[in-house]
C-alpha cells in the first residue's frame, strides 16, 4: 500500500495505492490525520485509482479523514473509486456524506 500526498493552496489530494486492509489501515490512518493536519486544506480529494482491494477499513479511514474535515470546516471529495471499492462504500452509504466519482473507463455502477 502506498500514499502520496500533493497539496495546492487549501486544497490536498492524497493518492492511495494497493490493498486497503485492517493491516494497512493501522498505520494509513494516523498518516492520513498527520497529514490533513500538518496542511490544514478547506478540500480535500481522495483518489482510489490506485487501489487494488478495500474492506470495511477503507470505509473506518475514510470516515475518520471525513470526521476530520467536518471539523476543519471542509469538504472531502473520493475519487477516482474502483468498482470493487464502489461497492463497499454504497453498501456503507457513504456517497450521502461525501461526493464519490468512480473510476473513469469503469462500467457505471450508480454511485
Amino acid at each position: 500500500m502506498s500514499i502520496r500526498s500533493e497539496v495546492e493552496n487549501r486544497t490536498m489530494t492524497l493518492l492511495v495505492g494497493g490493498e486497503i486492509d485492517h493491516h494497512q489501515v493501522k498505520s494509513l490512518m494516523p498518516e492520513v490525520e498527520r497529514r490533513i493536519d500538518l496542511h490544514l486544506p478547506n478540500t480535500l480529494i481522495v483518489d482510489l485509482s490506485g487501489v487494488t482491494f478495500m474492506d470495511s477499513s477503507g470505509v473506518a479511514l475514510l470516515l475518520r479523514a471525513w470526521r476530520r474535515m467536518q471539523e476543519l470546516e471542509g469538504r472531502m471529495n473520493v475519487t477516482q473509486v474502483p468498482p470493487q471499492a464502489a461497492r463497499i462504500l454504497r453498501a456503507a452509504g457513504l456517497e450521502q456524506m461525501m461526493q464519490i466519482e468512480p473510476q473513469k473507463g469503469a462500467r457505471d455502477e450508480s454511485l
